[in-house]
């Protein structure tokens, strides 16, 4: 037996399947040969060949005379070609790797583009080195999936009648899975009923393994700036994070990724880490907010963000406005989310604009005049930012656009994903387009119109951005129960959403939602005090259950004090707890205690909502007023983005008197 079948026999020991005997297309050695090797791991496509000595530099590879880097290079054109086949049973690309065993080497370890070349006595260490990727049925699944696409020399790879793998010497034709501007090295059969796909797993657990669906998705190509979208509990953050990888793979550059919490960034650059290790340092993960600020930074550009001395320069503002003015004073928040939101949000520079604006998604009228004060109160608090010499968040992303337009930043960045699209500003959309243009693949957007929780909606065409016949939906909700996502649903079911495609929608329900399990819980306390006992007391029955632990409990809250408090409280009966701004994404030692706001993008076994009050639930009455009724709806907004975080069980504690 050679060195390299000693190696794959202690692999089957391990759990690992083989298809020996494949053929290496392209590689004129005639001892060169292919094993498919399917395990806990994931896919392997471990070439060998008879070449020894062989010399390496950075980008090349030499046997002799000979430059073999391009048929090295072949080895890596059928894994990406092999993607796609098993994208159909939801394998994540990625998990499809090409190594080489060089004869002769030991201790070898090096990667030359997309493959990986290791000594012929390391193959195992290097397979088993990927630890456990994939579930036993999934490793069945995949496995089955590998018979077809690498069927036994001399037999064409086939699915049903169909070549599913393209040829390496040339183009092929293939099936198309979508608009034209779609192409797949794949073939798209009806999967079977009985196969099982992830369940009520966390999402730092979908590592390598996706709904066929999602993978897809994933794999799939665009002519342009495109959107994915779908309600709560998709998997649209997961997919984007794939997508990132992916495109971090298969082009050179750099990937943004932006968010829009601030705590989301350190929790997704956790989950890549585990996702795609090797392509983790070429992906930069970062808030939108954050990232305008170091763009600035480093071009010179002077900015200094200070949110309480914008909140209270707007407050002196407001101070000032006559005590008999049509104003009304209880809505101060919204007037200043209008500025924020609607005018700075676009970038507006004149009145004008401002009176043409169809200020999509709000719904307090304003007349000529009315829109004049509103005008009048902008300028004032840009006067008085100027004067206190501090700017505020949407200063920061008109700054960084105008700075982008001055000097563009081209080469960095080979593609942008953004998530949380719904909650961007039309400057935000702006800022990200002017890095890639409308460049194939270049610009992803991510969200959901349902879960929007800051005021004011936006269309693509006002960011003069277009994803016509690039839109995707994924409609099967893989996170909650069935219980959770209809009690959750209520809340916002009756909504009308301006979507940023330009339609008015009344929410997006899934197709499917696969799990079943408890009813939440609504627990109606009379006190502060008996509601703070009740909350303890469902921390401490999740955590009796066997296999919980605390960082499987998401306890969210509609304020940073109430946030504050209810981690102070579970720390004082010995709880451990940490705050979502301080949470890194890898921590399950302790409950994680956090805002709303703070908790978009991320996901818990159990969420507890401590502070809800009765005028939120289903079946309160909306206010009569209509700068009232939309805080209502955004707050109920709020609530559904927090309800459908729950994998497994919800609790609510409503403070009734």
């Amino acid at each position: 037996m050679t060195e390299v079948g000693h190696q794959l026999a202690a692999l089957t020991a391990a759990g690992h399947h083989l298809l020996p005997a494949q053929r290496w297309p392209g590689v004129r050695h005639p001892a060169s040969g292919l094993t498919v090797v399917v395990g806990p791991g994931g896919v392997f496509l471990l070439g060998t060949t008879g070449w020894t000595d062989v010399s390496l530099t950075d980008d090349r590879a030499l046997y002799g005379d000979r430059d073999v880097t391009d048929e090295l290079m072949r080895l890596a054109d059928l894994a990406y070609r092999s993607e796609g086949g098993f994208a159909e049973v939801g394998l994540a690309p990625g998990e499809v790797r090409p190594v080489v065993a060089l004869p002769g080497h030991r201790d070898l370890d090096r990667r030359l583009g997309p493959v990986r070349l290791v000594g012929e006595r390391d193959v195992s260490r290097h397979i088993a080195s990927y630890g456990r990727r994939l579930t036993p049925t999934q490793v069945h699944q995949v496995l089955d999936r590998a018979r077809v696409l690498f069927p036994p020399t001399g037999l064409p790879p086939t699915d049903g009648g169909r070549e599913v793998l393209p040829s390496l010497d040339g183009p092929a034709e293939w099936p198309v899975d979508g608009p034209p501007q779609h192409q797949s090295p794949h073939t798209r059969p009806t999967p079977d009923a009985t196969m099982r796909w992830p369940s009520p797993a966390p999402v730092e657990e979908w590592m390598a393994f996706l709904h066929p669906a999602q993978a897809r998705l994933v794999h799939r190509s665009f002519n342009g700036p495109s959107r994915i979208r779908g309600a709560a509990g998709t998997g649209k953050t997961v997919v984007g994070l794939h997508r990132a990888a992916y495109l971090a793979r298969s082009r050179p550059g750099a990937v943004l990724v932006t968010t829009v919490a601030r705590t989301a960034p350190e929790v997704l650059r956790a989950q890549l880490g585990t996702m795609a290790p090797d392509v983790a340092d070429r992906v930069e993960i970062v808030q939108v907010h954050t990232w305008a600020q170091q763009l600035l930074r480093t071009r010179g550009v002077p900015v200094h963000l200070d949110a309480p001395a914008a909140r209270a320069a707007f407050d002196e503002v407001w101070r000032q406005l006559p005590a008999d003015g049509w104003f009304a004073r209880p809505d101060r928040r919204y007037w200043r989310d209008e500025i924020t939101h609607v005018i700075k949000g676009r970038g507006l520079t004149s009145f004008q604009a401002y009176a043409d604006l169809p200020r999509t998604g709000r719904r307090r009228r304003l007349d000529h005049a009315q829109r004049r004060d509103v005008w009048a109160l902008s300028l004032a608090y840009e006067q008085q930012l100027r004067a206190r010499g501090v700017h505020d968040r949407a200063d920061v992303v008109l700054l960084a656009e105008a700075e982008l337009r001055r000097a563009p930043l081209t080469g960095t960045y080979s593609a942008v994903v953004a998530d949380d699209a719904q909650d961007l500003s039309v400057a935000i959309v702006r800022m990200l387009h002017l890095l890639v243009g409308d460049a194939p693949d270049g610009l992803t957007l991510v969200g959901d119109g349902q879960q929007a929780i800051y005021p004011s909606a936006y269309t693509l065409a006002e960011a003069g951005v277009s994803v016509a016949g690039r839109g995707v939906v994924l409609d099967v909700n893989h996170r909650n129960t069935t219980q959770i996502f209809t009690f959750a649903e209520r809340l916002v079911s009756g909504d009308p959403v301006a979507d940023i495609e330009g339609r008015t929608v009344l929410g997006e329900a899934p197709r499917q939602v696969v799990r079943s399990g408890a009813r939440p819980v609504v627990q109606r306390c009379r006190s502060v005090a008996s509601r703070d006992r009740a909350m303890i007391e469902q921390v401490r029955t999740v955590l009796a259950t066997v296999g919980a632990a605390p960082g499987d409990i998401g306890v969210l809250c509609t304020s940073r004090r109430a946030a504050e408090r209810a981690a102070a409280i579970l720390h004082s009966v010995d709880i451990p707890v940490v705050l979502l701004d301080r949470y890194d994404g890898s921590s399950r030692d302790a409950v994680r205690v956090g805002t709303v706001r703070q908790a978009t993008g991320l996901e818990f076994a159990h969420v507890l909502l401590p502070d809800v009050t009765p005028d939120l639930l289903a079946d309160a009455v909306p206010p009569s007023t209509p700068t009232a009724r939309e805080t209502w709806d955004l707050t109920r907004r709020e609530l559904y983005v927090a309800m459908t975080r729950a994998r497994v069980a919800l609790w609510v504690g409503v403070l009734t008197s």
